[in-house]
């Protein structure tokens, strides 16, 4: 899928929601990179993995026992079993992951490939891929987005928005520009 937007000027929206007049800047370069889906996901999918914590479980685990094999010649498998007499233990198997209180098959080990590098190219071109994306609304709709109603994507608003220093006035302005929509669908699901 090689979807980009091909409009050369965006609108620039104030702090009341209006259009300038006059006002336009030209669409960045970014977003005019092709849209690729299946280098986002990998790229995101790689990198994500690089947050996580190792483990493993005991090496002792399940081997902390006195069993051994009872030997051939007495009709009765040959894995371990707990020596001695008087509880409901003892010659019960041991160590194999079949038995109850033995070792997992294949132990999980703290060397395990936790960490996975992806390619500089590789992440900047994903990077790329995924804000072009951001302009293309049929796509940030599929994903959840209520942006149905808002003027155009992406959405640029002049340098007067930052100067909000109360929460009331940025939901003001949400609400004017048509994007509180989207904030409410993130409450209510989170």
């Amino acid at each position: 899928m090689s979807l980009s937007i091909a409009r050369p000027l965006v609108s620039i929206y104030n702090e009341k929601s209006e259009e300038v007049k006059g006002g336009g800047v030209v669409l960045p370069a970014v977003f005019k990179a092709p849209i690729r889906p299946d280098v986002v996901n990998f790229v995101h999918q790689q990198v994500s993995m690089n947050h996580r914590q190792p483990y493993c479980v005991s090496d002792k685990a399940g081997h902390q026992t006195s069993a051994e094999s009872w030997g051939t010649g007495r009709a009765v498998a040959r894995i371990p079993r707990v020596r001695g007499g008087g509880t409901h233990r003892s010659g019960q198997g041991a160590f194999g992951n079949m038995c109850r209180g033995g070792r997992m098959f294949a132990p999980t080990k703290p060397w395990r490939r936790w960490h996975r590098r992806v390619n500089i190219g590789q992440r900047r071109y994903a990077l790329a891929s995924a804000v072009a994306a951001t302009g293309v609304p049929a796509l940030v709709m599929s994903k959840g987005h209520v942006v149905d109603q808002i003027p155009e994507l992406p959405l640029v608003v002049n340098d007067k928005v930052q100067e909000m220093n109360k929460t009331k006035q940025a939901v003001q302005f949400l609400r004017r520009i048509k994007a509180w929509a989207d904030i409410q669908k993130v409450q209510v699901f989170s």
